[in-house]
């Protein structure tokens, strides 16, 4: 008997993804409506859960279409578990032609991978011999022929600080060391050529100077004290905060990313969008619409109206006379001094640095910071100039004069939790951040004793166009350690998704334009960072406390690998069988 069309509807809202898609191409009546827009955009919003607000993908043709990318193409499948390293695995790195990538662990090795039909591992570097305790981060350069690796690196009397070191990929030698304090600046490339590491300076007992450089990939490694060639900023430490955890974001391709995530602008950019197949990387090339660019720097604000100098004589004049002691602590007291100083040492911020053009050579620095307590809870923003992309010049950079001791940061954005993870969307345009936050009402009394923090991770969503925060938070995945023990767990973002790894055992992919997770991804321990293929984003992989390397691939991509494996010819295959007689 003939069903309704909306009772045949309300049937497959309760069926799996596979179930609608394959229960479809049997049953005779759903064929005849299975191309009904209206059926499946209704299916779409209430299988998936999405608010009626959000509209469709701006470069999707149908809803048919939207309901089968998001079963089809998530890299939610699991093809293989590679099992080489010891220890646990902490980071992965995919290079930009995704032909290769790399891993680090705590058995402190760096594990070159080649992906290919089956990925096998191409090379391995202990660094125990340079007395590194662990492997922990690594990047390859623009044109992967140099690798970046990350690591602690152990001292005299068992001190802990870190170290970049520098491998060809050409035969794998180690081109140069580089010193890195601490060593969760991890580093990262300016250029092809060019690396940046960090010094920290203790300046009392929670007030400190961070120090970043710009290192040569292609100088000597036993003498890695001279690798340094050129200072690019300083920056002052509050509150037993330091700089973390940096990256650079290119500003060329603000104007054209793959993915607007606000609404609106989507709506106004909809009449040129580029329709592209949602199920490859692949995009029909069109004219893009030129944005006007919106001021994306907010100045510091200016402390107060009294001169630096004359303030601190006012501090001091009054802790003699006894008017300020009871009310400052030791620490609140460092506080204020350092804050009086750097109030008139601290060089004030460029003029005229946003891009002008889509063609603009601008980057901006980005880092984890604070200026409450130790742990990191704000992400600090440098714009850095044509001019200082390169090591030419004197050593320590361009001199200063006495009162432009400090560098000021050109933004800053308070998380109001702890950061446990940072990453850029491909295009640089969208930066996400994974924290765990704050009670809302926390007073911060004590640096040295943060406010505890949620076992869910939030992940926010920030557009460096406009330094707005453009997403709701996105929540699924959890983590348990307090803050004295939090590390950090790497995300990674592809064209349509975001991952990020969690404490809880599994990896999580959500849809960037739903906002919506769609798979979880098991292991036995910590996902401790995963990372998309750059040039196909259905393909992931997980890395965990549980030793292995996982590799995820869509359903739509294992049935293309299937179909291409060749098959056994009949003769061959005859005569197995009666052999097995």
């Amino acid at each position: 008997p003939r069903l309704p069309d909306t009772v045949l509807f309300e049937i497959f809202l309760y069926l799996d993804h596979a179930d609608v898609l394959s229960v479809g191409l049997v049953c005779q009546q759903w064929r005849a409506v299975a191309r009904d827009e209206f059926l499946w955009k209704e299916l779409f919003y209430r299988y998936y859960r999405v608010s009626r607000d959000v509209p469709r993908h701006p470069g999707a043709v149908s809803w048919y279409d939207e309901f089968q990318r998001l079963y089809d193409t998530i890299p939610c499948v699991e093809v293989q578990a590679l099992k080489e390293h010891n220890d646990q695995v902490l980071h992965l790195s995919f290079s930009h032609s995704g032909c290769l990538f790399a891993s680090c662990s705590k058995d402190c090795t760096v594990k070159i991978w080649s992906n290919e039909l089956d990925i096998s591992l191409q090379h391995s570097s202990n660094m125990r011999p340079y007395n590194w305790s662990y492997t922990q981060f690594s990047q390859f350069n623009s044109d992967d022929s140099l690798l970046l690796v990350s690591g602690v690196f152990v001292g005299p009397h068992n001190s802990s600080s870190g170290e970049i070191a520098v491998i060809s990929m050409e035969n794998f030698t180690l081109l140069s060391r580089v010193r890195n304090k601490p060593y969760d600046v991890f580093g990262c490339w300016l250029n092809e050529t060019n690396l940046i590491s960090g010094n920290l300076h203790r300046i009392g007992r929670i007030t400190s100077c961070s120090v970043l450089w710009l290192n040569n990939a292609f100088q000597g490694i036993e003498s890695e004290n001279v690798n340094v060639v050129k200072r690019l900023f300083k920056i002052q430490n509050l509150n037993a905060s330091t700089i973390r955890t940096v990256m650079v974001a290119d500003c060329s391709r603000y104007d054209s990313p793959d993915l607007l995530l606000d609404y609106e602008e989507q709506l106004a950019a909809s009449s040129t969008c580029p329709v592209f197949d949602l199920g490859s990387d692949s995009e029909e090339e069109g004219a893009k619409p030129k944005l006007p660019l919106e001021p994306a720097v907010q100045e510091l604000p200016d402390a107060g109206g009294v001169p630096a100098e004359h303030g601190l004589q006012q501090l001091f004049d009054g802790i003699m006379e006894g008017r300020v002691r009871p009310a400052m602590t030791e620490t609140e007291l460092e506080t204020k001094v350092a804050e009086l100083f750097v109030r008139n040492r601290t060089k004030p911020p460029e003029p005229n640095l946003l891009p002008t053009d889509s063609n603009s050579k601008t980057k901006y620095l980005i880092f984890t910071t604070g200026c409450l307590t130790y742990s990191p809870h704000q992400i600090g923003i440098k714009r850095i100039l044509p001019h200082q992309m390169t090591t030419a010049g004197p050593v320590l950079g361009e001199e200063r004069r006495s009162d432009e001791f400090f560098d000021s940061l050109d933004h800053v954005i308070d998380i109001h939790g702890h950061i446990i993870g940072m990453g850029l969307s491909p295009d640089h345009r969208y930066l996400y951040v994974n924290s765990r936050a704050w009670p809302r009402d926390c007073v911060i009394s004590d640096p040295m004793q943060p406010p505890p923090i949620a076992e869910e991770i939030d992940l926010h969503v920030f557009d460096l166009k406009t330094m707005k925060e453009v997403k709701r938070a996105l929540r699924a995945h959890r983590a348990y350690t307090p803050n004295e023990e939090c590390f950090f767990i790497f995300l990674d973002v592809s064209r349509d998704f975001v991952a990020s790894g969690a404490e809880d055992r599994h990896g999580y992919i959500w849809d960037r334009h739903y906002n919506i997770c769609l798979a979880k991804l098991q292991h036995d321990n910590v996902v401790n960072s995963v990372a998309f293929s750059p040039v196909e984003q259905e393909l992931l992989l997980t890395a965990s406390d549980d030793t292995t390397i996982k590799v995820w691939r869509s359903p739509r991509a294992v049935r293309i690998r299937q179909a291409r494996r060749p098959r056994p010819r009949k003769l061959l295959f005859s005569w197995l069988l009666n052999q097995k007689s």
